[in-house]
Order: C-alpha cells, then structure tokens, then sequence
C-alpha cells in the first residue's frame, strides 16, 4: 500500500481522538465537541497534531487560555500525529468489514501473508 500524508483537519481529528473529550474523557457528537490547543496559540501554541486535541464545549471553556497544568487538568492521551489514517481504525472496528483487518494490518505493516 502506498503511504499517504495524512491530512490535517477536523475530521481527522476527531477520527484520531475517537470523538472523546481529551479531558473529561466522555465521548460525544461531533457537534458537541471542539479543537482545543493544549499550548494555546497566545503563548506560541501551533496548529499540528501535537497541540490540538478534542474537548467537549464545558472543558474548552474551563481550560480557557490556559496550560492543562495552570487549568488542573489532565489529557487522557498525549495528542500525536497517528502513523496510519485515522479513519481506517473506524472503519476496520465495523463488523462489516471485520474479514479485511488482517490484509490491511499486513500490508500496512509490510508482512508477507501466508
């Protein structure tokens, strides 16, 4: 399989963190969440998979301009850019296409299947 860049935006993020607030750790809507920097963007905070994480409108809102430290908050996951595309874990966890999972991990990961 060839190797894609992985794109940066909402959906990927909210793929990545599997709709859960980052620090309350409740899954929710995608309407009910939002993209929260972990180092906020007025103390030099950027825009990348390691500084942006889902958070539920209530923690967003607590956290306010804050560090996770200076809120007393804390993140269930440290954010990463994910190795394969976020999306592909969603569909490979539908029953569907439960009989897929092992070529795909195969090929991702390179090993000859026998």
């Amino acid at each position: 399989m060839p190797r894609h860049q992985i794109k940066f935006n909402r959906r990927n993020l909210f793929a990545r963190d599997e709709n859960t607030c980052q620090y309350c750790g409740r899954k929710f809507h995608t309407k009910d969440l939002s993209l929260d920097h972990v180092i906020p963007r007025s103390r030099g905070g950027s825009n990348t998979w390691e500084n942006i994480v889902c958070a539920c409108l209530r923690c967003n809102v607590h956290k306010g301009g804050r560090t996770p430290d200076e809120a007393h908050m804390h993140l269930v996951r440290r954010p990463a850019k994910p190795s394969r595309h976020p999306m592909l874990h969603i569909k490979l966890s539908d029953t569907r296409y439960a009989s897929w999972k092992h070529f795909v991990n195969a090929a991702y990961w390179d090993v000859e299947l026998t």
